[in-house]
């Protein structure tokens, strides 16, 4: 009940008012308790981009239905329909009702929802402390109710629910592909993500980049010299810096630990989720309103959901081989990454992609040279880093999976031009 209070202490100072109005923090702390939601339920990346975007369109089209400085998504978005007011409901507070279209849609989404419905009630419960009265709660909750379900049924015919009819995934035996590595030997994560429909993108692979450098034995070969650049950088050579950066992004929902006679799963944020934190510190530092809150993270949740769109469309169509593989398979049997290598193929790596989107994103709505300190992983035990424009950070994210030891150069640097592209085609999309 601590954290929850803490949650709502910004609205003590309006208990004079009719309805008490709501900022930033609110938008960031859902966000943070869907991460909590999604690292207790293993949520795989691309997915979890799926959830925070439809949970933020909710949220946001209250906010368009209400507010003439802000548009609705109809029109932008693919397919994306003409939602429609509820005419039946008045007297409410149009910012209580978009964080309730929020957790609801988040609640319907996430396998672990539920324990969304118990911070609704605890936030419901703290605005009746605050001054909202039960008639306001009702009617926001009507409104949030009405909106929320036409969301879902937007989301419900996006086909992701049609991956189920796929047949299973099998890893290719070819030479030079990629097949599953220890300790867990995962299946591979969303080989038919790219069936889904995106929200800005003409399909998947509207941005489909240069294929990667081709695998080879041959000693003097491109890919050779890749090789040997990942087994130069391996777990017992890295610096103490690289290392401090790799960890900091490592953000992989699949890692295990060898505890003795026991493998111990390590449950941690998603790199979309690490963004949307970023984008929860800069709303913070800017000062920005409720509304522009949460149509920054409607944005950038889109733009991840692209993002992982259209790298997913490379990886299953390159399907290259990790490092970690190739290098003990024509190099060093005994070789480690310092990093557990993620169970998909290798190109393009997804965190320069996605990274890279989202700095064109937040550089659109902050400008260049955005100076901010990402607290981000402190509460998972990582000291904060200090970053001088997003740019600088979307570059490190995604040189931490060279040093990481589970990516190439090729993957790293054409996924960041892969995610430039994705972001400021978002960005052209949905400010036009």
């Amino acid at each position: 009940m601590k954290k929850i209070l803490l949650f709502f202490l910004i609205l003590s100072s309006c208990q004079t008012k009719k309805t008490p109005e709501l900022s930033h923090r609110e938008v960031s702390k859902v966000i943070d308790e869907m991460t909590e939601v999604m690292i207790h339920d293993v949520t795989n990346p691309p997915l979890a981009a799926r959830f925070f975007s439809y949970a933020c369109l909710a949220g946001y089209e209250v906010v368009a239905q209400n507010d003439q400085a802000f548009r609705s998504m109809h029109g932008v978005l693919n397919d994306y329909p003409s939602l429609s007011k509820p005419q039946d409901v008045s007297g409410y507070s149009t910012d209580l009702s978009a964080l309730l279209a929020m957790m609801k849609t988040a609640q319907k989404m996430q396998p672990s929802g539920s324990r969304l419905a118990t911070l609704e009630k605890q936030l419901l419960d703290s605005c009746r402390t605050v001054g909202f009265s039960d008639e306001v709660i009702e009617r926001s909750t009507a409104y949030a109710t009405q909106i929320s379900a036409q969301i879902l049924k937007y989301a419900k015919a996006d086909r992701y629910n049609k991956i189920s009819n796929y047949p299973r995934y099998t890893p290719s035996e070819k030479e030079g592909h990629w097949y599953p590595t220890p300790p867990g030997y995962f299946a591979p994560v969303e080989p038919y993500f790219n069936t889904v429909r995106p929200f800005t993108l003409d399909s998947a692979a509207q941005f489909k980049p240069v294929p990667p450098v081709a695998f080879s034995k041959d000693r003097k070969s491109a890919f050779y010299r890749l090789l040997e650049e990942n087994h130069r950088a391996g777990s017992t050579t890295l610096s103490d810096e690289h290392r401090q950066i790799a960890a900091f992004w490592d953000c992989n929902p699949f890692a295990l630990e060898n505890n003795g006679h026991l493998m111990v799963g390590l449950k941690k944020i998603s790199p979309g989720a690490h963004w949307l934190g970023i984008t929860g510190i800069a709303c913070a530092q800017a000062k920005k309103s409720f509304a522009e809150t949460l149509k920054i993270h409607t944005a950038v949740s889109i733009g991840l959901m692209d993002g992982f769109l259209a790298c997913w469309d490379e990886k299953y169509r390159s399907d290259r081989i990790r490092p970690e593989s190739a290098i003990r398979q024509l190099m060093d049997p005994s070789w480690k990454p310092f990093l557990q290598t993620p169970p998909f193929p290798e190109y393009l790596s997804g965190h320069s992609t996605v990274s890279s989107a989202t700095e064109v994103i937040l550089t659109h709505f902050f400008g260049d040279n955005f100076n901010y300190t990402d607290t981000v992983e402190e509460r998972y035990g990582l000291k904060a880093r200090t970053f001088r424009s997003f740019r600088e950070a979307a570059i490190e994210a995604g040189l931490s999976r060279f040093y990481g030891g589970i990516h190439f150069m090729d993957a790293i640097d054409n996924g960041r031009n892969q995610g430039l592209k994705v972001g400021e085609w978002v960005v052209k999309k949905l400010e036009q």
